[in-house]
């Protein structure tokens, strides 16, 4: 009886290493070897793979953000936010009028047309000074109604039209529906008053569509018509 119960614990002992053995001479798993490899690299190389893809986040090059030229001036038909802070019945919307000025509360009619927000600010807050210890006053643009130039003649469509700091008459007349058929391309011209003169402005249609005078692509200022006989 001691003899059968020696001989089973010697077969359960060489049946267990046995399938120890099996184990241990297993091939570890793709991923694991993955895994293992990459944390070896990662302490050989002092950790600088993850500090190089943390690098590659921060400093992404930068967007460049177009900023305008010049600072808008203020003209005649445009709306503006006027804000007098803790005044609430001297603040509002205002129109320019034709004669460049706007009506406010207390100080009554202001010349705007021409002035800077930041110029106008600092009058309307002069003038405050009189009812208001302090006053803090910020001018807003809501609306550009000021900025237009009328096109007239053989276009698609006349009317005005709103420019901007760099509008060409090349691009007005793209706006305008382009040119009829029958339009005199070479004869193009633009009207424009200055210091109570007005003065015209040759401009070859086809000549500047061809590039080769692009400085006769003329910069429009508000007030302009481009006439297209």
């Amino acid at each position: 009886m001691i003899c059968c119960l020696s001989r089973f614990f010697r077969i359960c002992f060489v049946t267990a290493l046995l399938a120890q053995l099996a184990v241990s001479q297993t091939p570890a798993s793709p991923a694991a070897k993955d895994s293992k490899q990459n944390l070896a690299e990662l302490k050989r190389d002092g950790g600088s793979k993850a500090h190089e893809v943390t690098s590659e986040a921060v400093f992404a090059p930068a967007v460049d953000v177009p900023r305008d030229i010049g600072e808008y001036r203020i003209g005649e038909q445009d709306l503006l936010t006027v804000t007098v802070w803790r005044e609430p019945e001297l603040s509002g919307t205002v129109m320019v009028r034709p004669d460049g000025d706007i009506t406010l509360p207390l100080i009554n009619d202001v010349h705007a047309s021409g002035l800077t927000p930041d110029e106008l600010k600092a009058v309307l807050t002069e003038k405050l000074k009189g009812f208001l210890n302090l006053p803090q006053v910020t001018v807003a643009v809501r609306e550009i109604n000021s900025r237009k130039v009328f096109v007239i003649g053989q276009v698609g469509h006349e009317g005005s039209y709103r420019i901007n700091s760099t509008s060409t008459v090349l691009q007005v007349i793209a706006e305008a529906g382009g040119l009829r058929e029958f339009a005199n391309r070479k004869g193009i011209y633009v009207l424009r008053k200055e210091n109570g003169l007005q003065g015209r402005l040759k401009f070859n249609y086809d000549k500047v569509i061809k590039g080769k005078d692009p400085k006769e692509n003329i910069l429009l200022q508000p007030g302009d018509t481009v006439v297209v006989p």
